[in-house]
């Protein structure tokens, strides 16, 4: 290995993983839609949400977002997708502070429940984007087992998307895929503002 050049160890380090790659590429059999779960308490995790909405959508797939919290928000995302025919299911009351009313809350939850499960149920809509979902399970503003259940029951080719500070154990069991975003550092704690085309 010694007098090995640059060139040489980087050609060796390439080559091993294509080899990995290619042996993990190859143990993937099983074809159909998957579940992610996007938490943690760093920023980005309805920004990755959405990120796979449009990428699905760029494919010509149909797809379908249900905002639960965020609702009152000017959101670019959804400014740009529902031009595209992209379906949207609003809560609507905005942030659980603003409102301060936890019936409200739980009303408004329950509606876009429903629109939510009509989603699950349509194997013609690829990707469901359930954006901030984690927090009708931990607030009990819905019925656990209905979540989990309508989630485990959806067609076999839909994939959804769950995000939302402190998914539970459940949803974290039921993910293919779980990413944890960390708040390694945030700009307004420096006093700077949030930014229309930034951050919304």
């Amino acid at each position: 290995m010694t007098g090995m050049t640059e060139v040489e160890k980087h050609l060796r380090k390439s080559r091993n993983r294509k080899i990995k790659v290619e042996k993990g590429v190859e143990k993937a059999k099983e074809e159909r839609g998957i579940m992610l779960v996007i938490t943690g308490n760093g920023k980005g995790k309805s920004t990755a949400g959405f990120g796979n909405v449009t990428r699905c959508v760029g494919h010509g797939y149909k797809a379908a977002v249900v905002q639960f919290i965020k609702g009152k928000w000017d959101c670019g995302e959804r400014n740009l997708l529902e031009k595209l025919d992209v379906p949207f299911a609003v809560m609507g009351t905005g942030f659980t502070w603003n409102t301060q009313d936890r019936e409200v809350d739980i009303e408004a939850a329950k509606i876009v429940w429903e629109q939510a499960k009509l989603f699950l149920k349509d194997p013609d809509i690829h990707v469901v984007l359930l954006d901030e979902l984690t927090y009708m399970l931990s607030y009990e503003y819905l019925p656990k087992d209905e979540i989990l259940n309508a989630l485990k029951n959806r067609p076999r080719e839909q994939s959804v998307v769950v995000t939302g500070r402190r998914a539970s154990a459940e949803l974290i069991e039921m993910a293919d895929t779980v990413s944890d975003i960390q708040d390694t550092k945030h700009a307004f704690r420096a006093g700077i503002k949030v930014r229309k085309g930034v951050d919304w």
